[in-house]
């Protein structure tokens, strides 16, 4: 870092009911130097969400007044692109699935170590090197890389930040084939982990391509099976 160069802190928000759990991650993550605010229900993170600039949200999918996937929705729904990690006891693929449909971007199975809670936290605030701007194409999809907005086919596209980082990498490479590992290595920023990212990643794919290739569109995203995937349009 180039002198007099400071770095401002990330604001993270962490909602969770219990005090135990809500004040070990608050401690947490205040000894990594970051400013943290805390919520104890979906309305007073909903307040907090207003009233300041966030970085990241740490979710509790149990909350006393609304579940996090309520919560999500109503961020969601009022235009907030805020990457979100949410934290569940829910291990089924299905409750994954619903997760990330509802807006969350990074989920995180309970009891979980610390370390892997914050790697993910360093992942969801950090920023793909290769985003430079300007405007990436393939037939009727394009990517605004600046105002990270997806249109395929004249119409918007909503699409989570991880969705947009996910399809840009896609866009930089389409013609070729992206293995998983390229995905959790430069999207995801995490190499050499205790557990793969697999699952992740294929539900993250699952749900772009649901909104990328849906509604009887050409589709667009392939999955190449025990290989990856590729963005084009289909051989002859």
């Amino acid at each position: 870092m180039p002198a007099g160069e400071t770095t401002i802190p990330p604001r993270v928000l962490v909602i969770e009911d219990d005090p135990k759990t809500r004040d070990s991650l608050l401690e947490g993550l205040r000894l990594e130097g970051w400013n943290v605010v805390a919520a104890a229900d979906g309305a007073e993170a909903l307040a907090l969400t207003e009233r300041e600039p966030l970085d990241l949200a740490v979710l509790d999918w149990m909350l006393p007044d609304q579940d996090g996937i309520e919560f999500l929705q109503n961020l969601r729904g009022r235009g907030s692109q805020m990457p979100v990690l949410m934290l569940t006891a829910r291990s089924t693929l299905n409750d994954r699935i619903i997760g990330l449909d509802s807006g969350a971007d990074d989920y995180l199975l309970k009891p979980f170590a610390f370390a892997e809670l914050l790697a993910r936290c360093r992942a969801l605030l950090r920023r793909p090197a290769w985003t430079v701007g300007g405007l990436l194409r393939c037939e009727d999809l394009q990517l605004d890389t600046r105002a990270r907005v997806a249109v395929r086919a004249g119409q918007e596209i909503p699409l989570s930040p991880r969705e947009v980082d996910v399809l840009e990498y896609l866009l930089r490479y389409q013609g070729q084939v992206v293995t998983r590992e390229m995905l959790e290595r430069d999207v995801w920023k995490q190499m050499h982990r205790m557990t793969s990212l697999d699952n992740v990643i294929d539900v993250q794919m699952m749900r772009l391509r649901r909104k990328i290739d849906g509604d009887g569109a050409e589709r667009l995203i392939h999955t190449l099976r025990g290989v990856g995937y590729r963005l084009g349009k289909a051989p002859e």
